[in-house]
């Protein structure tokens, strides 16, 4: 019964040229929620009055009122959805008797029709009935799930009138039906002035007015409650609430959500951005609102997963039916578990559809960090569950804290909401978003559309109407000498344009009439393929980048082909090399990310990138590929230099050429990537290479690690950065303005570059022998002071002026002055006391112990007795007592420590010692 819904629409609309509609009828317009939903009918102000969706093995067609089911004029379109519904071609319909007309318009196109008081029990051909019968729901639910065919018409506005407006969607007969394939009746009138045939299948709107129900629904689930506490021992995600009948309930100030709910068909799901605030006993009031708000006021069970013991013992303490359960079964009114599993994913589903309520709870910042590349809002298993019930867990994470609970009017924030605020204000519609909430909508915005959407009106329409955005607006012009604001139009359009490329959208519908900033207009890429080979094997202990030498222009897609051997090896094709997440800064002076991960599971990939950037293949950790042939279209080649393989005149010539913006100065141990305008005036990149690997060669041997690198370290400049001046890790960061430092020979040799290689130092750093945060800043600086003493020949005092011995010996007197307390040993002043015992018993013992610890296991992790575990390998190494140097400086040497070292001949003449008598 698989069909996909363009397949479906072009079936039900097939020979409809025009919508005969009776003009006395008022429809009430339909909601549309579920994955498998879609509109057939949309009148000029985008409200939906028909629709269809699938259920289980069966399918429905909703008509928005019941009087479309018996005009004449309809036929062509009733009889096409009475055949498409029917999973029998031929087998009769039964037609209930207040749709009696009906049974005359089907037999006269030739169906075989009868009035039928109830659906048959084998779910063989179509139903049809109006939406007001309440007697019927479960016989029609178990009809469709089974396989039948259901057409129902109805509308809602006048059930409301005699009902109340906020209780259309839970308890409206027909909702009670239509709902679990994600469907509802609403009270709202259908506009009937003006209709058109649909080419294809229409856009869903983007925000349906049905808050009052679900703004009663968040006042039960925050009762008593007014402040929501959520230290609970784990580190939340922020959860993304983009269902239409989905709705915060716990939000910090700037609208991260950690706690939300939904409604989906007849049941209810309450959502915890970690499990566990789901068995925190300061969570109670709330939980105990939720598990009561979930059970509809029913007096049914709850089964708890065994995963959340806890949580069954607090609603038993409260007189609640609770059983430990290992999955879910089928006499369960409630059922709690964590988000860390989806084997049960479409039982789940179907039990909330069908009036069970779910609580869950997990983040899902720890799973994106285990599978790099891969998108959590695609493959965490939580949101395998959870995306189709209109909420999502994200992988940024919330710091978690004591939060009161909202306003009314600020927990109302919902991101179709803000979206729908947000195209007025581009449109000059009005619209009014305050800043938190565009910022906020730059991450929700850039969550959703990681959702796969492919096939999924719910999706897709929004995929359709944000591209019109973007179209209409046009791509932000943003750089260094124009930044944007964080919480602007502008940064969230950024976000849009970069999520909607990354989700398939074609880039050149994003980049029409957009001048590129970085790209010279007259680059054309290559038709014809571009094969370079790269390594495949990885000995080190992360993934590594292959760089292709090739440059992907902005707004293009370049063809990837790999061998059929090569598809396995977990390959992926990264764009770009900036890889610095800028959403968190105040301004940017570009994209907040400009680069973009695809896997390489085929043999033939198209991958694309907004913003452009050099190509590279990611070669997994342990890979054992060996040499690896890629070919690459549509890409163009740009400056590449590798030490012992790029010849000078095979240099001159490709700087000379009209190449790529960004080029590559490569060893074996180092990556240099730079603007290609700064490598034109470098001749020769020999010279500075063999510079750059002897640097290499100390910062190895320093830290006892094999050289040539396993892989080589990576330094990357950037317009903008996401912290510091530069910073540390694969690849190091730094801004343009730090190009020259890295590649002008003259300059290193004459005055150093400290900065980069404190950073070098930074990713040599081990934990078993940091003790942060007081050494975060001050270790690292052993291999700025090693390199520039035994490579560049520039001793400490020059290499830095913090190393001066006046500024020195400035720093030892405050210390001691202070009484040495260690909250005061960071950064120089930690520093300080390597260099004394470097200066003292020079560098082997510091190579000897790194060497040490790289063998070491179960060492400890709490800074006291990684303190003294270094003290005591470190008089050991130098055959000296070095326990009460260590104490002159604050360390927390332990008694036993002291004792043990005992037996070695006592430093007696450390460099503190003057310090001390003076002093005394």
């Amino acid at each position: 019964m698989a069909i996909t819904p363009d397949a479906a629409f072009e079936t039900l609309m097939n020979g409809v040229t025009s919508w005969d509609l009776p003009s006395e009828p008022v429809p009430s317009e339909l909601l549309l929620i579920g994955e498998a939903a879609f509109p057939v009918m949309v009148n000029d102000k985008g409200q939906v009055l028909i629709a269809a969706s699938s259920y289980g093995q069966g399918r429905l067609v909703i008509v928005s009122h019941e009087g479309y089911l018996l005009h004449a004029g309809l036929a062509p379109f009733l009889l096409n959805a009475v055949r498409w519904l029917c999973p029998t071609p031929g087998a009769p319909s039964a037609v209930h008797p207040s749709l009696a007309c009906l049974v005359n318009i089907l037999q006269g196109s030739g169906v075989d029709a009868q009035i039928g008081p109830k659906p048959p029990e084998k779910p063989l051909g179509v139903y049809c009935t109006d939406a007001y019968n309440d007697t019927l729901t479960e016989k029609l639910v178990k009809f469709v799930k089974c396989g039948g065919g259901l057409l129902i018409g109805g509308q809602a506005w006048y059930w409301a009138s005699q009902h109340g407006r906020d209780k259309v969607l839970s308890s409206f007969p027909g909702n009670q039906v239509t709902s679990v394939a994600g469907v509802y009746f609403t009270d709202i009138y259908g506009n009937k002035d003006r209709f058109k045939i649909s080419k294809k299948v229409p856009k869903i709107p983007l925000y349906v007015r049905c808050w009052e129900e679900l703004r009663l629904d968040q006042q039960q689930l925050l009762d008593g409650i007014s402040e929501l506490d959520i230290k609970t021992g784990g580190v939340p995600s922020q959860l993304l609430v983009h269902g239409a009948l989905a709705f915060p309930l716990g939000l910090n100030a700037s609208f991260s959500c950690f706690l939300a709910a939904a409604r989906y068909g007849r049941g209810r799901v309450v959502l915890a951005a970690h499990e566990a605030l789901l068995c925190a006993s300061k969570m109670e009031p709330f939980l105990l609102n939720a598990v009561r708000w979930l059970s509809r006021g029913q007096t049914g069970k709850v089964g708890v997963n065994k995963s959340l013991k806890d949580l069954c013992s607090l609603l038993l303490n409260h007189g609640l039916e609770s059983s430990l359960e290992s999955h879910l079964t089928s006499d369960l009114c409630v059922y709690c578990c964590s988000a860390y599993s989806d084997q049960e994913a479409k039982r789940l589903q179907e039990f909330v559809a069908e009036g069970g309520g779910l609580l869950i709870g997990g983040q899902s910042w720890w799973w994106a960090s285990q599978n790099p590349g891969c998108s959590a809002l695609a493959g965490f298993p939580g949101n395998v569950i959870l995306n189709s019930l209109g909420l999502s867990i994200l992988p940024q994470t919330l710091s978690p804290g004591r939060f009161p609970v909202l306003p009314t009017k600020r927990r109302s924030y919902h991101f179709r909401k803000a979206l729908s605020e947000f195209q007025a204000m581009l449109d000059h519609k009005g619209g009014n978003l305050e800043k938190n909430c565009l910022a906020r909508l730059g991450v929700d915005a850039a969550g959703f559309l990681k959702i796969p959407a492919q096939g999924i009106p719910a999706y897709t329409s929004l995929h359709r109407l944000l591209r019109k955005m973007l179209r209409q607006s046009g791509l932000p012009a943003v750089s260094k000498k124009n930044p944007v604001a964080c919480d602007s139009c502008e940064a969230v359009m950024l976000c849009l344009a970069t999520e909607l490329a990354h989700s398939g959208t074609d880039c050149s519908q994003l980049t029409q009439g957009v001048a590129t900033s970085t790209c010279s207009s007259n680059l054309c890429p290559s038709e014809h393929p571009i094969t370079v080979e790269i390594s495949g094997t990885n000995p080190g202990k992360s993934d590594a980048w292959m760089s292709t030498g090739l440059y992907l222009l902005e707004g293009q897609s370049a063809e990837v082909s790999l061998s059929e051997g090569a598809i396995s090896a977990g390959l992926k094709v990264q764009v770009g090399c900036h890889t610095d997440d800028l959403s968190g800064a105040r301004k940017l002076s570009r994209a907040p990310v400009v680069t973009h991960q695809c896997c390489m599971d085929r043999t033939q990939r198209s991958v694309s990138c907004l913003w452009g950037g050099l190509l590279y293949i990611i070669v997994p950790k342990g890979s054992q590929l060996g040499p690896v042939s890629v070919s690459i279209r549509r890409a163009v080649r740009a400056p590449y230099y590798k030490l012992g393989k790029t010849s000078q005149e095979e240099w001159r010539s490709c700087v000379q050429e009209n190449m790529g913006p960004w080029g590559e100065l490569a060893t074996e141990n180092i990556i240099l990537t730079v603007p290609t305008a700064s490598l034109r005036t470098l001749k020769d990149p020999e010279p500075l290479l063999q510079l750059w690997d002897r640097m290499m060669q100390a910062i190895a041997r320093l830290a006892a690690q094999p050289f040539p690198f396993l892989q080589p370290e990576r330094i990357v400049a950037d317009v903008q950065i996401s912290a510091g001046w530069m910073h540390s890790g694969y690849p190091i960061m730094c801004h343009l303005e730090s190009v020259q430092e890295l590649i002008n020979v003259t300059s290193i040799t004459n005055k150093g570059l400290w900065g980069p290689i404190h950073e070098l130092g930074h990713n040599q750093q081990q934990g078993g022998w940091e003790f942060p945060p007081h050494t975060t800043e001050a270790t690292c600086n052993l291999w700025s002071v090693y390199v520039h003493e035994t490579v560049l020949g520039i001793p400490r005092a020059q290499a830095h002026s913090a190393l001066k011995p006046v500024e020195r010996e400035k720093r030892i007197k405050e210390h001691l002055q202070k009484g040495a307390p260690l909250c005061n040993w960071h950064v120089w002043t930690a520093l300080e006391t390597y260099l004394q015992l470097q200066e003292t018993f020079g560098w082997e013992p510091f190579t000897q112990l790194f060497a040490d610890y790289q063998t070491l296991s179960g060492l400890p992790e709490d800074n006291a007795s990684k303190m003294n575990l270094w003290a005591k390998k470190f008089s050991e190494a130098v055959q000296k007592n070095l326990a009460p140097f260590f104490e002159a400086w604050g360390w927390p040497i332990q008694k036993e420590v002291a004792d043990s070292l005992a037996h070695l001949p006592c430093w007696l003449d450390h460099p503190l010692r003057v310090y001390m008598s003076t002093q005394e």
